[in-house]
């Protein structure tokens, strides 16, 4: 691997602060102290956070377990400035300043631009997003500077050519997303390759799915290497490529930790043979029977109950695919804040009249509600 790049030397698992364990509506510091410790110990050193984190709370937890207890030389601390709260340069500086207040960090290590598409890469363009880090940097508030991403690779290949001067880009890369259309996990990992850009990993795991799994495919896993979890597979894949500068994992418990530090220590990448498993692994997925919704959205309008009747099948389809039921809840619990859950159909028809795929949505929804409500 080439050890040039910026951030070539960081260990390959890094801490996403956006789960932490919580007790109620705030964050277990006891846990999260002995989770650092324990992270620190095993020689990894960086550490992820944003400003929406856990509600603002993430980045003010971050001071108490992390920068009032270790030598500040000793960590990679990273945060995010929200774009999407920004639309003059004049909004940048007090949000900057709140977050270093907020962590006590004095500076970050690594900064991001947070969430840029192919709208707020022009928003940034027009109100001097790239000429602000670039004066956190000179001001030494600020080591690197880059972003994280959410759009197709042809969106990231603009922002690269336009913006040479990105230190790094942080990318949701998984072996599940790898060809995914949606996502585009592997072209977007290409352009970044294509530009000399370092890639941070987030969401290896897809978001907690990719630990879970139905017992067909844990069986693949397990009859391989009985000895190592689910989740490991997933971490190590993504910490094989090339030019990565670490894998952002979201533990939420010491045990999530303890598994993430076992084999991440001594870190061996995938060999050929462990590339097979993921690529039968990958085959079984491809066969999970799912609601065949392609998202058009002619179901929604004429909803009366005001159902996001695609968003929610999309969460049972995913539920289907891995077999996460916690994380499964915990999205419909995300999709339906803002209007109907699946338990308010009043059996209208009104969405399968208008369905082009002829899906049986009021049993669909019968069923979800049954499901992730119970």
């Amino acid at each position: 691997m080439d050890n040039k790049y910026i951030g070539a030397n960081i260990p390959k698992l890094g801490f996403g602060l956006m789960r932490l364990p919580m007790i109620g509506n705030e964050v277990d510091l006891e846990q999260t102290k002995a989770m650092t410790d324990l992270f620190m110990e095993k020689g990894f050193t960086y550490f992820d956070t944003a400003y929406p984190y856990i509600n603002g709370k993430s980045e003010i937890a971050a001071k108490e377990f992390l920068v009032k207890r270790f030598p500040r030389d000793s960590f990679q601390l990273a945060s995010k400035m929200p774009v999407w709260m920004c639309k003059q340069y004049e909004d940048f500086q007090p949000l900057f300043d709140l977050q270093l207040d907020r962590t006590g960090a004095t500076y970050f290590d690594f900064y991001l631009l947070h969430g840029l598409d192919k709208d707020r890469i022009v928003q940034m363009d027009e109100i001097g997003g790239w000429d602000f880090v670039k004066a956190m940097k000179e001001k030494g508030l600020i080591k690197h500077f880059g972003f994280s991403f959410h759009d197709t690779a042809d969106v990231l290949d603009q922002i690269l050519t336009a913006h040479p001067e990105a230190e790094f880009v942080q990318l949701q890369i998984n072996y599940a997303d790898w060809n995914d259309d949606n996502v585009q996990s592997r072209l977007c990992y290409e352009v970044a390759r294509k530009h000399h850009t370092p890639v941070i990993i987030m969401e290896p795991v897809k978001g907690g799915n990719l630990a879970a799994m139905t017992p067909t495919i844990q069986g693949l896993f397990k009859e391989v290497q009985p000895d190592m979890s689910i989740a490991s597979w997933a971490i190590r894949y993504a910490a094989s490529l090339e030019g990565v500068i670490t894998v952002l994992s979201g533990m939420s418990t010491i045990d999530q930790l303890e598994d993430n530090v076992s084999f991440m220590a001594d870190f061996t990448p995938l060999s050929d043979s462990e590339h097979g498993v993921i690529a039968n692994v990958i085959n079984e997925l491809s066969k999970v029977e799912t609601i065949p919704c392609t998202s058009c959205k002619y179901c929604v309008d004429d909803c009366p109950s005001k159902i996001n009747i695609p968003e929610v099948l999309n969460t049972y389809n995913t539920y289907k695919t891995y077999h996460d039921l916690n994380g499964g809840k915990g999205h419909y619990k995300w999709v339906t804040s803002n209007g109907g859950k699946a338990s308010d159909c009043i059996a209208c028809g009104l969405c399968e009249g208008h369905c082009p795929q002829h899906i049986r949505i009021i049993d669909a929804l019968a069923e979800i509600a049954n499901l992730f409500e119970s």
